[in-house]
């Protein structure tokens, strides 16, 4: 079968089976002929609004149909959509909109004057044939800021499939999907598409909240899903009675990624949900390379996130760029192809001549070709002549269940260049102190010098957090719940 437009799928879709259901969320049910003829509509009222083909329209909804709606509105307008989220703060809208004008928004006002703006994707139908057309870029997603200023990934590829070929080893070309995590965040957007295409269900949640997710999973029959550690951390939070094995039967596998997995939870999940029926990916928006790994080949290696796959080749390269002796740390190069799977606007791609590029991690990869994942470079902590990986700092920090979430991040210091702050979401307040000895135990001298409770969650929906502005936020005048390690020596 030949390459099709996600226009003509979904059309087809809608022939074979109208009243199959396409599409669940709190609404409830949508069929493929009431998507298809909603799409049908709301192109027709993006081309009355100016939009023309290979254009690019921002989507900013909450999670439901209307998202599903408004991306098949755009693709079957021949435009490209771009999912922002829809409480984006209005200094970062501005910048996206800056960077990469828009014509057209849909859900939230735009920031900038003169965009056509759609606050609703349900319009009247309007009469007219719409040609099968197809946007030579089929996504532009945002990237969540986390470490700098957010920046427009454009995929090189079109709005069009091959439905006769699977999308990922990983993803199965049917299933009904639970879709947890916000739709404009990459991985979210892309496995909910491109599993939509090839024939999934998805079950849409507005918000992830562990216990709703468990009961979703057991009503709608869901058999696969994707999540991020922080949502995995909560679904084991979840007494042990209200998450029973038999209640996630039907799964057959969940793919985690966006975020490193802290050892105890990844093995306290697999635990629950069984290592044969989860998958772990490596990957960025970009999609210049990725790795894979399952549940059994992690607990052969823990901390690793797979071999790459998929035609990707990586290299461990040391500051000047020269490849470094296997197991050595350095930053992950990964080259997946001769032409770029993607194009930036409000930043410059690390894509060299020969087609290797980098999402700036740091890690190593062992004899047998797997990689293990340290740290983003842009976070490590450079402490005197030491680097502090903040993930190493934050594992030991989770590895205390009164600790449900932690980032660990570095603080201006006049002396040392920076010191180790970590700021802590708890279970239970009182914990703070069993937390700093756990701390001290396992990190010593590299404890954060002061842990900062925070009453709300860290991250984002999606698993993102921007450490730079935790470092503003408990910078050296915030004061720190509690002090726990005393200043390391100068001459480190």
């Amino acid at each position: 079968m030949t390459e099709r437009t996600f226009s003509a799928l979904l059309a087809e879709r809608a022939t074979q089976a109208p009243d199959a259901p396409i599409v669940t969320d709190r609404e409830g049910v949508m069929t493929a002929s009431e998507l298809d003829a909603a799409a049908t509509a709301f192109a027709h009222e993006l081309l009355a609004h100016g939009v023309k083909r290979d254009d690019t329209v921002v989507v900013s909804l909450p999670n439901g149909r209307d998202v599903v709606t408004a991306c098949f509105g755009i693709w079957r307008a021949g435009a490209t959509p771009q999912p922002i989220a829809a409480d984006l703060p209005i200094a970062q809208r501005q910048h996206l909109e800056r960077i990469a004008p828009p014509a057209a928004a849909v859900g939230t006002r735009p920031a900038s004057t003169g965009v056509p703006w759609l606050p609703d994707v349900r319009v009247a139908a309007r009469a007219g044939h719409l040609p099968d057309a197809a946007a030579a870029c089929w996504k532009a997603l945002a990237t969540s800021g986390s470490t700098g200023r957010p920046k427009i990934v454009r995929a090189a590829a079109p709005a069009t499939l091959d439905p006769s070929r699977p999308v990922a080893a990983f993803l199965p070309r049917s299933a009904t999907q639970i879709v947890s995590g916000p739709l404009w965040h990459s991985a979210v957007f892309t496995y909910a598409f491109r599993g939509l295409l090839t024939g999934h269900r998805l079950v849409i949640l507005d918000r992830f909240d562990a216990e709703r997710w468990i009961d979703t999973v057991e009503k709608e029959g869901v058999t696969w899903g994707l999540l991020v550690p922080t949502m995995m951390a909560r679904l084991l939070r979840v007494d042990p009675e209200r998450r029973g094995s038999e209640r996630i039967s039907r799964i057959d596998r969940v793919l985690h990624m966006g975020a490193p997995c802290t050892p105890e939870v990844k093995r306290a999940f697999l635990e629950w949900l069984g290592p044969e029926r989860v998958d772990e990916v490596y990957a960025g928006s970009e999609s210049n390379g990725l790795t894979h790994i399952t549940g059994t080949q992690w607990l052969e290696r823990p901390g690793s996130v797979g071999r790459p796959i998929g035609g990707t080749v990586i290299s461990i390269r040391d500051a000047r760029g020269t490849e470094v002796p296997t197991g050595e740390r350095g930053s992950i190069w990964m080259r997946r192809g001769d032409v770029a799977a993607y194009s930036y606007a409000g930043a410059p791609s690390r894509r060299d001549e020969e087609g290797w590029d980098t999402l700036g991690d740091l890690g190593h990869v062992d004899a047998d070709g797997f990689l293990f994942l340290h740290d983003r470079a842009d976070d490590v902590i450079r402490r005197g002549a030491e680097t502090i990986d903040p993930a190493a700092v934050e594992a030991a920090l989770c590895s205390h269940p009164g600790v449900i979430e932690a980032v660990a991040f570095g603080v201006a210091d006049d002396d040392l260049g920076q010191c180790v702050h970590a700021a802590v979401h708890l279970a239970d307040p009182g914990a703070l102190s069993a937390v700093a000895d756990v701390a001290r135990e396992r990190l010593g001298r590299h404890a954060p010098v002061a842990l900062h409770v925070s009453p709300t969650p860290l991250r984002n929906e999606a698993g993102k957090v921007r450490r730079s502005s935790l470092a503003e936020r408990f910078g050296p005048d915030a004061p720190a719940s509690r002090t726990n390690a005393t200043r390391p020596p100068a001459d480190l």
